[in-house]
């Protein structure tokens, strides 16, 4: 098998401005290619006379930035970086400047008279990949850092940057060609007096890569929600107090509250942290037979969204015995991810609650009072189990935060899967090195071994220029 490696081959030099777009105290332009010192030479007036370049690497140099005809643009601090000791791994410049608008677009433009052209979207984190300093799951990790919701999730950001999923993968990955090795050694050399591999000793090494691979999918469930968000969906029946229950968690009054049904009839989206888990919480109007005709589109909208979430928050009215309407709604989310809340504690209650709990299990039926936050804990508690598991935290192991890596991952599972199958069935070698090879060059997708362009190019468009 021929493997695709990458070498950046782009003399080209590259400019743009690396901090967020806005006035602030401190802009940063960055500059990185062959040309980087010269150009750095040439807009940067050292307060100590020398040039840029003639003051040792990696270290910040007071001055000013000057145009062609010496005139002094701001003051800046600028540092030389000599690659490969550098984020892109080729020689760097960068400029602090002043954080306005002008100021930065005037360096920039210099930058590019100078011959640096302007950096598309991603550019220096995809050359930090293209000459090797990275691979790409921490060139991944690059914008879940940036992207983090969370203080988990930016733990977890930051162990993929340094490389613990990569080496987790890479690990896996090198256990199934060391199989293929041995098994082609044997299809292709008969006649030498190599050792057989037995069928059993095969299958022993794929069934703990197998295990492996199944860990790491069981945790993207995990690892996703907490880059992305937890989908989750509040519904029930009018007046149960939904809306009370996102000015609960939310600690403010975001939605109105009345004691009159169907006073929600549109959807509210917000995001929230709760107990450590990111939310993107929606609260929807009630879902009931209505012949009011905008309450009825309201309805329809709670049921698309019902159908779309992660997590059904079912909220009942714990005053009052189940209806039609109630049950209803606990159908549709048999099944599904769910927890259901008993509402307005604070009064006199009448639903089974023993029932309810027997239903859907004691952990996922819980009283809550909206009114007077009692029972928050309770869910919130229960949603960090959800999300984390029992320990109620990370371990400082590889997780999957990412989509492509989860749909590669679940190939490499499945190829693995079928190669057991064929080995089980006493199939002929080649039968199983061909499964083995697909989920080695999936697994080779992930990190960057054996990835195509056109997937590298579309990872880095969704960076952000200047990253």
């Amino acid at each position: 098998m021929i493997e695709k490696h990458i070498a950046h081959e782009s003399a080209e030099t590259i400019s743009a401005v690396t901090t967020a777009l806005g006035e602030g105290a401190v802009g940063i332009i960055r500059i990185s290619g062959s040309e980087a010192a010269a150009i750095g030479n040439r807009l940067f007036q050292a307060a100590s006379g020398k040039k840029l370049t003639e003051h040792p690497s990696h270290l910040l140099v007071y001055g000013h930035v000057v145009d062609e005809n010496a005139n002094k643009i701001d003051e800046v601090l600028a540092v030389y970086m000599q690659g490969p000791r550098s984020y892109t791994a080729e020689d760097v410049v960068e400029i602090q400047s002043h954080g306005g608008l002008q100021s930065l677009k005037t360096i920039l433009a210099l930058t590019y008279k100078l011959g640096a052209r302007p950096a598309e979207p991603g550019e220096f984190t995809k050359r930090a990949f293209l000459n090797g300093r990275i691979d790409l799951v921490q060139a991944e990790a690059v914008m879940d850092i940036i992207k983090s919701r969370s203080e988990a999730s930016l733990k977890m950001a930051v162990r993929q940057q340094d490389g613990q999923l990569s080496k987790k993968i890479k690990g896996l990955r090198r256990h199934l060609l060391d199989i293929v090795v041995n098994l082609e050694a044997v299809i292709d050399y008969p006649e030498e007096d190599i050792e057989e591999i037995t069928f059993n000793k095969v299958s022993e090494g794929m069934e703990k890569v197998k295990q492996e691979l199944a860990y790491l999918l069981q945790h993207a469930h995990t690892g996703k929600i907490l880059r992305e968000g937890l989908q989750t969906v509040i519904v029930g029946r009018p007046n149960v107090g939904k809306s009370s229950l996102l000015n609960a968690l939310l600690s403010e009054e975001r939605a109105i509250v009345s004691e009159y049904a169907g006073t929600t009839r549109d959807v509210i989206e917000e995001q929230l942290l709760l107990g450590g888990v990111p939310l993107v919480l929606v609260d929807t109007a009630g879902i009931r037979q209505t012949e009011d005709y905008v309450e009825q589109i309201g309805v329809a909208k709670s049921k698309e969204q019902l159908d779309k979430a992660e997590l059904a928050v079912v909220v009942l009215d714990g005053s009052q015995p189940l209806t039609a309407e109630d049950e209803e709604i606990l159908t549709a989310v048999t099944g599904k991810p769910c927890v259901i809340i008993v509402n307005k504690g604070d009064q006199p209650q009448v639903n089974d609650l023993a029932a309810l709990q027997q239903r859907f299990g004691a952990d996922r039926v819980i009283p809550l009072s909206a009114k007077t936050g009692g029972g928050l804990e309770q869910f919130t508690a229960w949603l960090q189990t959800y999300v984390y598991g029992s320990e109620h935290a990370l371990s400082g192991g590889a997780y999957v935060q990412n989509v492509r890596h989860e749909n590669l991952l679940r190939e490499a599972l499945t190829s693995v899967q079928d190669a057991l199958r064929a080995a089980a069935s006493m199939l002929p070698y080649d039968c199983i090195v061909i499964d083995l090879h697909k989920a080695i060059d999936a697994m080779g997708s992930i990190t960057g071994d054996t990835v195509q362009d056109e997937i590298i190019n579309e990872i880095f468009s969704k960076f952000c220029v200047g990253k």
